[in-house]
């Protein structure tokens, strides 16, 4: 080796940084944060079992009606039938997650171990990612100090890997997809580009046909979109009318379906008003009453198969209205107590795998964190915004019942908001600086 070529190359080595400042640098990534966070949920997933579902009810805890209907769809039989036995075409549930758990059947078998580990893997992925998009999210409005912070917490975080580790549900996509679009709609509000724009369209389309509960957030998006770049003097018309087609576009084969199926126009679901019903009675406490249901009770099964699905929502929503119309005062104690509990935990067990008590506790904790930090970060670009995805997410489950499952798709956003009030106890020179 010449002499040029050796010192060139011992200049190169003097050039790298020392192994542990590259690892200190690529743990600050969210491409770090998303691969640590995916294999600690795999490693919970092999390790707890969880995939291992419990035969009971002919395998129902695998999925509920999700399952059901997946079933349904990998066996031949359409989009059908969310109980135990063959009852003819539904829209129960919204189309999306079925789907895939349908695909996830076909080639792996129905209701099989295998399947478990691979739909909860897929679950885990998603909820990975949202490791980028709350980096993201962070980086648009409370700098990357605090998008580190937010990134590492959500991948550690045991109870963040719960819902995507243990249950075959749209959960952990519903909390990835919207902080994906909270993400789109404060960099269309930085720089309003035609791409994004498509992007935002389809996000809200796809998070639609997965979880339409989380609609209530798309006007607030928008309307704070449009008054953000009106104000700024900025063109927002037609990219708004883009996105617009294109979720409409999304969502009208399902809409076009249910019209042929049911003679009836259902956008994306029918079960409203059996989920108003299930948390409004004269017997109420504000909880689910699982005894109105047909998956718990064979009467009401009965009744749902002998007179068919629409007529059978019909009967429920009459009921849940009677009892509104007569006892307005109860609803209104009803709906208070739904609140509460949806922000400080349900005073009944789940299988939460933690006592009731500090459940709860945590439950509260981290609510009064998240609108603590809401108010600390009151001036920061993008506050109002996520205080809407707290404020306006929740409303629907006051007027239907609570569970701990429900409040998942906004705890990347109370995460961030929680994450600020830390932020603020730190020295001056440590804390998070504001931003436009």
């Amino acid at each position: 080796m010449s002499a040029t070529s050796a010192e060139n190359s011992s200049a190169r080595e003097q050039a790298l940084p020392p192994p542990r400042s590259r690892l200190r640098a690529w743990l600050a990534t969210p491409a770090a944060m998303v691969l640590i966070a995916l294999v600690l949920r795999v490693g919970y997933i092999a390790v707890g079992h969880t995939y291992r579902f419990s035969p009971r009810g002919d395998n129902f805890g695998f999925g509920w009606e999700t399952g059901r209907i997946a079933r349904s769809l990998a066996e031949g039989h359409g989009f059908s039938s969310p109980f135990v036995r063959d009852t003819g075409p539904t829209a129960w549930v919204a189309p999306a997650y079925p789907f895939v758990v349908a695909g996830v059947f076909k080639l792996f078998g129905v209701y099989t171990q295998m399947s478990g580990f691979v739909l909860l893997v897929l679950n885990s992925i998603f909820s990975a990612l949202t490791c980028w998009t709350m980096f993201r999210i962070c980086e648009e409005t409370v700098g990357e100090r605090m998008a580190r912070w937010a990134g590492w917490t959500w991948a550690l975080l045991p109870y963040s890997m719960y819902w995507a580790a243990r249950w075959v549900w749209e959960t952990s996509f519903s909390a990835f997809a919207l902080s994906l679009a909270l993400l789109l709609t404060l960099r269309l509000e930085r720089e309003p580009r035609m791409r994004t724009w498509i992007w935002f369209g389809a996000t809200w389309g796809v998070i639609a046909l997965a979880n339409p509960s989380c609609l209530t957030l798309l006007p607030c998006c928008g309307l704070w979109l449009a008054w953000r770049l009106n104000s700024a003097g900025r063109p927002w018309f037609t990219g708004a009318v883009v996105a617009a087609l294109i979720f409409f576009a999304l969502l009208t084969p399902w809409v076009v379906r249910n019209e042929r199926v049911f003679h009836r126009f259902i956008p994306v679901r029918d079960n409203f008003w059996m989920e108003f019903r299930l948390g409004n009675s004269v017997n109420a406490n504000g909880l689910w009453m699982s005894w109105f249901h047909p998956s718990t009770d064979l009467n009401e099964f009965d009744l749902y198969a002998r007179v068919g699905e629409l007529r059978y929502l019909e009967m429920q929503k009459q009921k849940a209205l009677d009892f509104v119309r007569a006892h307005p005062g109860r609803f209104a104690e009803l709906c208070v107590r739904r609140a509460i509990w949806f922000w400080a935990g349900t005073p009944r067990s789940t299988d939460v795998p933690l006592g009731l008590e500090m459940r709860n506790a945590l439950f509260a904790l981290t609510t009064v964190l998240a609108f603590w930090g809401l108010w600390l970060m009151r001036r920061q670009r993008g506050a109002w915004l996520l205080a809407m995805f707290l404020l306006v997410y929740p409303a629907i489950y006051y007027l239907t019942f609570p569970h701990p499952r429900y409040r998942h798709p906004i705890e990347p956003e109370m995460t961030i908001a929680g994450l600020c009030v830390l932020a603020a106890a730190l020295p001056e020179r440590k804390r998070i600086s504001e931003r436009p």
